[in-house]
């Protein structure tokens, strides 16, 4: 007896930990892609509503990302008509938790890309 109670304690919890870790993952990545638009599908939206080709297209919509990047790493706030506001956020230097081991750890200053979400399209929500 004792062979198969010590045999069938470490094959139950091992079969259960990994089935538990994957299910949650396998859940999750399917709902962020469903409401995710790619950048392909800008570009065939641009294309579509302004009758420039794809390639075209694929350009301006490069390049108008490349704009917004270049003046968010510049530290400038960036305006999107209808849409909202990026800007760039400093951050304190805090003290903080490691998980697991509820070790206290520093966490040095920073800065963050902040998204303020102009007042006509929460209206429109």
């Amino acid at each position: 007896m004792t062979k198969k109670s010590a045999k069938a304690p470490a094959t139950k919890p091992a079969a259960k930990k990994p089935a538990e870790k994957a299910a949650p993952a396998a859940k999750a990545a399917p709902k962020a892609e469903v409401n995710k638009v790619a950048k392909t599908q800008m570009v065939d939206m641009v294309a579509e509503k302004t009758g420039l080709t794809k390639k075209q297209s694929e350009e301006a919509v490069s390049a108008a990302m490349e704009a917004i990047v270049n003046a968010i790493r510049a530290g400038q706030s960036v305006g999107l008509p209808g849409l909202g506001t990026l800007s760039v956020k400093a951050t304190a230097a805090r003290t903080g938790v490691k998980p697991g081991t509820s070790e206290k750890i520093q966490i040095p200053a920073g800065k963050k890309v902040v998204f303020k979400v102009a007042s006509t399209l929460k209206g429109n929500l």
